[in-house]
């Protein structure tokens, strides 16, 4: 690196922060490779779900997020990113290449980069308090930022069709013998381990939220948030979509999803993100056509209310240390030992 681009420390400081991005049962599906004046990110096709995920579509989905978490923390660093989506089509696990410029941080970028460490998965029930419309605007309104759009799904009709294809995705998956198979790989976690579910973080047993069911994660320990007798569980749905389904609008849709769940964060508000039914062609494909009339290709569920006053947080999700999942082109100069 050199006088225009960050420093070696600045660089794993935001390497680092990138991936704390959430990903498909924390599979943590990327690499990068440090150049003399870019950062790229590669996907690893070791760590995608091959019975969930066959055609690449979560874990695309979890690079896009990874990407916009570099994007934020380098922002906040006084670095601006500009990314360049898919820059070697005959190297489709070549996902962006990112150069910088320096900047001066907005508000927002530090406000987004300090919900990073904060942010977690939360599998439990929520209260019954009401999401403010203005929190969901501005998350419709970050996402739109970022290339996708973001649905709130406040229609009674239209929302019994989605819980009903949650279930339904639920259930079809329950009865694949190599999908429990994949899942338990990846599932009930300790916490020494660097990747995967913890066993902390999710539910001990199968989980319907109000109307909404859950991804059933064997080995959890997570006890629900207590709410009050009889009380209606809040949460909101809103679906992530774009209006094309090639490779670049799923990870633009990875990145709106990031900055999704960094808004709520900041916001106070608790989610949980929902691939399960778009794992499923048919159940993606009843998506599409009854919540969004045809008019956009669904990628995921952001699931996201207010927690209950007195419930601790979740744990937090490992992750691999950062000098794992960097390497560095081939004629780059690498750091020497006081550099690192």
């Amino acid at each position: 690196m050199n006088a225009y681009t960050p420093d070696h420390h600045t660089l794993l400081g935001a390497i680092g922060l990138a991936n704390r991005a959430p990903s498909v049962h924390n599979t943590q599906p990327w690499r990068w490779l440090l150049g003399d004046a870019s950062i790229h990110l590669m996907a690893d096709q070791t760590r995608r779900l091959s019975v969930a995920d066959p055609d690449g579509r979560d874990l695309l989905l979890s690079c896009g997020a990874a990407l916009h978490h570099l994007r934020i923390a380098l922002a906040a660093l006084g670095w601006r990113a500009i990314v360049h989506h898919i820059p070697n089509p005959s190297d489709p696990t070549h996902l962006a290449a990112v150069e910088t410029a320096q900047r001066v941080p907005s508000e927002e970028d530090i406000t987004l980069a300090g919900a990073i460490s904060r942010r977690r998965t939360d599998r439990r029930r929520f209260s019954s308090w009401p999401v403010p419309d203005g929190h969901l605007d501005q998350m419709v309104r970050r996402c739109g930022e970022a290339g996708a759009l973001l649905v709130p799904v406040d229609d009674a009709t239209t929302r019994r069709q989605l819980t009903r294809a949650i279930d339904r995705a639920a259930h079809l998956q329950q009865d694949d013998p190599t999908y429990i198979q994949e899942l338990a790989a990846w599932s009930g976690r300790s916490k020494v381990a660097e990747d995967g579910v913890l066993s902390g973080s999710a539910p001990s047993a199968r989980r319907i939220h109000g109307d909404t069911t859950m991804r059933t994660f064997p080995g959890g320990t997570l006890a629900d948030a207590h709410t009050g007798r009889g009380e209606p569980d809040g949460g909101e749905l809103l679906v992530l979509a774009t209006l094309t389904d090639d490779p670049v609008s799923v990870l633009r849709a990875g990145e709106a999803a990031s900055a999704a769940l960094l808004t709520a964060t900041d916001l106070g508000l608790a989610s949980c993100p929902l691939s399960q039914p778009l794992e499923i062609a048919d159940t993606r494909a009843l998506i599409r056509d009854q919540v969004l009339d045809s008019a956009a290709y669904p990628h995921l569920i952001l699931r996201t209310g207010w927690l209950p006053t007195a419930a601790p947080l979740p744990p937090q999700s490992p992750r691999r240390p950062t000098d794992r999942t960097i390497d560095y082109l081939p004629g780059t100069r690498r750091p020497t030992h006081s550099e690192r």
